[in-house]
């Protein structure tokens, strides 16, 4: 855990990591906190499956661009969330209410509890510590 904010990001933020495009700026900066370990990085299971295949599917984008953002993925060791307990319950109930994609609602969900996780402290068993304040980010 980082000793700064926790940031939670959903797959266009990240693709921008691996694909210049529009905010990739912002994108990037969040990327270089994240890995010299000023801000955490937090998404659901869902992120590494939707940016590789954003990525797949982009005709700018070529076979070794993937592989590498495939072990880059691995490698940064994002704070990737299950899908369980009270978050399953939000991305349900978010995805019902709004209509919107379970996809969609996984990461507003997520945002959502991650808010509610650093106010109440609830006993959930991928808690942060309290320390570190809660913002989400999509650019």
């Amino acid at each position: 855990m980082a000793g700064g904010a926790l940031v939670g990001v959903d797959a266009s933020v990240v693709i921008k990591w691996f694909k210049a495009e529009a905010y990739s700026e912002d994108a990037l900066r969040l990327r270089d906190d994240y890995v010299s370990r000023s801000v955490d990085v937090a998404s659901v299971e869902l992120l590494p499956f939707e940016v590789l295949n954003a990525l797949r599917w982009n005709p700018t984008v070529d076979a070794d661009t993937l592989r590498r953002a495939s072990g880059a993925l691995h490698g940064y060791g994002l704070w990737l969330h299950t899908l369980e307990g009270e978050l399953a319950e939000h991305i349900v109930e978010n995805s019902l209410a709004r209509g919107i994609t379970i996809y969609d609602s996984s990461y507003l969900s997520l945002g959502e509890v991650m808010r509610y996780l650093s106010t109440q402290r609830t006993g959930s068993s991928w808690r942060r510590p309290a320390a570190i304040p809660s913002t989400t980010l999509s650019v």
